[in-house]
C-alpha cells in the first residue's frame, strides 16, 4: 500500500480532487495523507472543513508516491512547498495539479520549465500579480490549451477536467489493465 500526499489550503477547490482521492483510497488501497502548512482546520470553497493529517515539515522524510495539488483562487506558496515539489520532481514522483492554484504551485516551483502543461490561466493579469505577489511564473512556450496534459510524471488539468484528471492519475498508478479498460471506465463516469 503506497502513500499519496494531498496539499490543503484555505479556499481550495475540493471538488477537483475528491473523486481521485476516493478511488486511490477505496479502490487502489493507497493511504491519502493530507498536509498543510499548519496543524489547523482548512476551509475549502465548498464550505467543508478539512483537518490535515500533518504539516509539510512532518512529511520531509516520508516515503510517498506522489503529490496532488488542487485549485483555488489563491494560495500562499511558501519555500517548504516549493522544496517538496522540486524534490518530488527530481525523484520523478507523481506531481498532479489541477486548476488555478494547483498549476501556479508547479510553475512557481520551476518544474514546468521543461515540461508541457495546461492551466486555466491563459494570460497573467495584474490581478494575479497582485494576488500571488509574483510576475507570470508560467513558461508560456510550453503551455498547451487542452483539458489535460501529461508530461512524464507531471499531470496538469483545467478546473473543469476533474474527471479526466482522475482517469490520468489512475493510469499513472497503472490501475487499468489496458487502454480499453480506461476507456470503459471513462465512459462509465462521464456517460459518454
Amino acid at each position: 500500500m503506497g502513500k499519496v500526499l494531498v496539499f490543503l489550503f484555505d479556499g481550495m477547490t475540493d471538488y477537483e480532487i475528491t473523486f481521485i482521492c476516493h478511488i486511490l483510497h477505496s479502490d487502489a488501497g493507497k493511504d491519502i495523507i493530507t498536509v498543510a502548512y499548519e496543524d489547523r482546520v482548512v476551509k475549502a470553497q465548498s464550505g467543508f472543513n478539512f483537518e490535515p493529517d500533518c504539516t509539510l515539515a512532518e512529511v520531509v522524510d516520508l516515503d510517498t508516491e506522489g503529490l496532488i495539488l488542487c485549485g483555488g483562487r489563491e494560495v500562499d506558496i511558501k519555500p517548504s512547498l516549493v522544496k517538496l515539489i522540486q524534490r518530488y520532481h527530481g525523484e520523478r514522483k507523481l506531481l498532479a495539479a489541477i486548476g488555478t492554484a494547483g498549476t501556479i504551485m508547479l510553475a512557481k516551483s520551476g518544474v514546468l520549465d521543461e515540461a508541457t502543461y495546461t492551466t486555466p490561466l491563459t494570460q497573467w493579469s495584474t490581478k494575479y500579480q497582485y494576488v500571488y505577489g509574483i510576475q507570470d511564473p508560467f513558461p508560456r512556450d510550453n503551455c498547451i490549451e487542452k483539458r489535460l496534459v501529461r508530461d512524464r510524471h507531471i499531470i496538469t488539468a483545467q478546473s473543469i477536467a476533474f474527471l479526466d484528471f482522475t482517469l490520468e492519475i489512475c493510469a499513472w498508478f497503472k490501475l487499468f489493465q489496458n487502454h480499453q479498460e480506461k476507456h470503459a471506465f471513462a465512459k462509465l463516469i462521464k456517460g459518454a
